[in-house]
């Protein structure tokens, strides 16, 4: 499921902030913030572990799981991300629960007038509260209102493409990764 949002989509994206609904808030990460580095290291945490157990089923992965996959970023990475926060090549986004912390994360990558939303995730034990699609409709209009014109993203089931779907997104592509077929002797 590749999907697209273009100029002439940006009403079909969820009109209204997921808070304004009486859904999560969504925070985008400030690059300037003194907690700039926490939050990238609990943004990355959050996609391994939602990543480790991929579609949209809740699971038992939680806040527990997501604290012992915390690693703290070289110096490098750090300024890069730092780098590309702050020219507006990247955005990064969480949202926070009371008494759970970050449950659901997501980013976008952009060049000139053209993006890819990736990395949508959600833990496990937070999954089917429309966490992921308030971080993707939150990154989609900081990236329309930022001028961009296509937005894309890849969805890795059906599943999970309905939630895109939902959001405003729409289907314009089937993909697939091919490998090589096994040599043989």
């Amino acid at each position: 499921f590749p999907g697209a949002l273009g100029d002439d989509d940006r009403e079909g994206v969820q009109d209204q902030p997921a808070t304004e609904l009486g859904g999560p808030a969504v925070r985008v990460l400030d690059p300037a913030a003194p907690g700039f580095a926490a939050d990238v290291a609990v943004r990355r945490a959050v996609a391994a572990v939602g990543f480790a157990a991929p579609g949209t089923e809740t699971g038992a992965a939680g806040p527990t799981t997501r604290d012992a996959a915390l690693v703290e970023l070289p110096v490098d990475s750090l300024d890069e991300e730092r780098d590309r926060t702050a020219n507006g090549r990247r955005i990064s986004a969480l949202v926070e629960m009371p008494g759970e912390g970050a449950v659901a994360s997501g980013m976008a990558l952009r060049v000139d007038d053209v993006a890819e939303i990736a990395g949508i995730a959600t833990l496990p034990s937070a999954r089917r509260r429309g966490l992921g699609a308030a971080v993707t409709a939150a990154l989609a209009h900081r990236l329309l209102d930022d001028g961009t014109n296509l937005i894309f993203l890849s969805a890795g089931s059906e599943e999970i493409a309905r939630i895109y779907l939902r959001v405003g997104f729409r289907r314009i592509g089937t993909a697939c990764i091919a490998e090589p077929a096994p040599a043989t002797l």
